[in-house]
């Protein structure tokens, strides 16, 4: 199944984050909080302005985002978590 997100909706894939600690201690599952980091899969194809004409996307497929912890609707797609969140959500693109 795909996703096709509308307007200015992107579609998000958390990144794991460190289950160790620098200094070598194992966080459990349970205690370790959830990802605010993420890989883009899909973007809409932007909202509309008051004349009715498409505001393009910023965001492009691919790149690593960081939002909120609670930024986002969560959705399973064949098994994946994934979230569905505006763009204006998005708080940083990540540059390597």
């Amino acid at each position: 199944m795909a996703l096709i997100p509308q307007n200015d909706r992107v579609i998000v894939e958390r990144l794991e984050n460190e289950t160790k600690t620098a200094s070598g201690i194992v966080i459990p599952d349970n205690a370790a909080e959830k990802p605010d980091q993420g890989k883009v899969l899909a973007v809409g194809p932007g909202r509309r302005n008051e004349k009715g004409d498409r505001v393009p996307m910023e965001l492009k497929v691919g790149d690593l985002v960081l939002f909120g912890k609670y930024s986002g609707q969560t959705v399973k797609v064949d098994g994946k978590e994934l979230l569905v969140m505006k763009e204006e959500d998005v708080f940083a693109v990540v540059q390597k």
